[in-house]
């Protein structure tokens, strides 16, 4: 047991000499290189989701109806003013999600700050998203409650005209649907939006955070600091 013990500390000590042999790099330059770089590429996200329009003039990350709503979209053509409804709900509900974007600065910081020396490790020389990964498992149920949180108070705020809320314009839709849903054979539709709205707007979040890694592992002009450059140029080689 204790030869064990001492060859598998012999292996940790030689894979440290070796990083730092390698590399030129010490343990701390690590994580401060990786912490630095998930403090730039969360703070670009934040403030890209959050801008106006973030979400809704991105494709890829545009918020648009809960499936079960697309019945609607399949006999719009029954519901009077039904495609502008349908417009109006989803550049709502994309709103809603820039809003509550803001909310997620405080929480990533505080797994940054948490990162240790293996995580350090275990990022620098992981996958092209290990970092968002490791914001992921570190930060999705604090965010998915501050999120919904401040989803349903956004779903609920006037964003158009007085007392139109993203939540009032989605009710006025499926309540306008289900009036006719008998007539045309189809099956009403739930009017709720916030857990669906979260876990998308969640999904856009750490898909952009993930694009931001991966600028900063690929592309030198986007590491901006030097120990962004000092750490992520050893794996340009």
């Amino acid at each position: 047991m204790k030869k064990s013990l001492y060859l598998f500390a012999l292996i940790i000590a030689f894979a440290t000499y070796s990083c730092k042999e390698d590399s030129g790099l010490t343990e701390a330059e690590v994580v401060d290189g990786l912490k630095t770089a998930l403090k730039v590429g969360t703070d670009s996200t934040v403030k890209k989701v959050s801008a106006t329009n973030g979400y809704y003039n991105d494709a890829i990350i545009k918020i648009l109806l809960p499936p079960e709503a697309d019945v609607i979209i399949e006999n719009i053509t029954y519901v009077p003013g039904g495609q502008q409804m349908v417009n109006n709900v989803i550049k709502s509900i994309n709103l809603s999600a820039e809003d509550a974007a803001k909310e997620a600065t405080p929480i990533f910081v505080d797994a940054i700050n948490n990162l240790t020396i293996t995580d350090g490790m275990n990022i620098l020389n992981g996958a092209d998203d290990a970092a968002t990964q490791y914001l992921k498992t570190n930060t999705y149920t604090p965010l998915k409650g501050v999120f919904k949180d401040k989803m349903e108070i956004s779903l609920n705020k006037p964003l158009f005209a007085k007392g139109v809320s993203a939540k009032s314009l989605y009710k006025d839709l499926v309540d306008a649907f289900n009036l006719i849903a008998p007539i045309i054979n189809e099956p009403t539709v739930n009017s709720d939006l916030t857990d669906f709205v979260t876990g998308k707007g969640l999904d856009g979040l750490f898909k952009k955070v993930a694009d931001e890694e991966l600028k900063i592992r690929k592309d030198p002009l986007a590491r901006v600091t030097d120990i962004l450059r000092k750490v992520f140029s050893t794996l340009d080689k």
